[in-house]
């Protein structure tokens, strides 16, 4: 390209500047693309005017961000929590799951999901290290109209009752502690047994955490089970329930807290009831449908 026919571009200048940056942007980039990056470059743009930051203060957010990246390992993701306690995360979950309002909603994945487990039981006992209120979990997986999903797999996850996943005490708890796989009977149906969710903290020991404590917020998640219900035929829900009794229902600091996803769990004292599920009286109970849209 000569001098002649190259292509000329605004300059740089405060009141301009995401126009002369998205400006660059090559005429063969795909729509998506130019759409996507443009948007970024005028918010980000926007925000860098509203705050004028200082030098120093821009070091700090690039800093801030590297070592976010740093923190990231095979078994944890910081940029995950970071968009997760900012709220992204569940913005762009309901931007891309708006369901009839008989639907089980969705709710955040979460860094800590293992993909790959084998099949167990109907009524498996996932917890493996003894600890916390036993628990017993009756579902159902059904379409829109009630009717059974038959076939439909379940993984299920959960802290144990120290406000620990596995993976996060390799070596400490049982391999496996609190996660299972499971499929749904010829009524749709799937139980298990397991100990009562409780409230814990997200990994707080890395910059997110950090971040939080100089925004005066706590890093709790409200007590909840992990669940990911797939059938063929239908969306894939990713999803909780949370235990209704929790303190931190109306602040989780993920913000993955849905009226819908509130369990309505049980007390039992019975002994006889007890014994049949080898728990010791008393204990929980909870009954929770979810409800399947079918795939466009």
């Amino acid at each position: 390209m000569n001098a002649s026919t190259k292509q000329s571009f605004p300059l740089f200048d405060e009141a301009h500047s995401a126009e002369a940056v998205n400006a660059r942007i090559g005429p063969n980039v795909d729509p998506r693309t130019r759409e996507i990056a443009s948007a970024v470059v005028r918010h980000l743009h926007a925000a860098v005017k509203e705050i004028e930051p200082t030098h120093e203060e821009w070091l700090a957010a690039i800093n801030f961000l590297t070592n976010t990246g740093h923190m990231c390992s095979d078994w944890r993701q910081e940029f995950i929590l970071l968009s997760d306690v900012l709220g992204v995360s569940m913005l762009v979950d309901a931007i891309n799951h708006r369901r009839p309002t008989q639907a089980t909603e969705n709710t955040i994945l979460g860094p800590f999901f293992v993909d790959g487990l084998s099949i167990s039981d109907n009524g498996t006992n996932i917890c493996r290290d003894g600890k916390g209120e036993p628990l017993v979990v009756h579902s159902r997986v059904v379409d829109i109209k009630g009717a059974p999903i038959s076939g439909a797999t379940i993984d299920v996850w959960q802290t144990n009752d120290d406000g620990f996943y596995d993976v996060q005490q390799q070596g400490i708890q049982p391999e496996g502690n609190l996660r299972g796989k499971f499929t749904s009977d010829a009524d749709g149906r799937f139980w298990f047994r397991s100990v009562k969710p409780r409230f814990y903290p997200i990994p707080d020991d890395g910059p997110v955490g950090k971040m939080l404590g100089k925004l005066g917020r706590h890093p709790n998640r409200a007590a909840h089970i992990h669940f990911i219900i797939e059938a063929p035929g239908f969306e894939t829900v990713i999803t909780h329930i949370f235990a209704p009794d929790c303190p931190y229902l109306q602040e989780d600091t993920v913000f993955g807290v849905k009226e819908s996803l509130i369990g309505r769990f049980e007390h039992v004292e019975d002994a006889d009831a007890a014994e049949k599920l080898g728990f010791t009286s008393p204990f929980w109970s909870v009954e929770q449908d979810f409800v399947l849209k079918p795939l466009a």
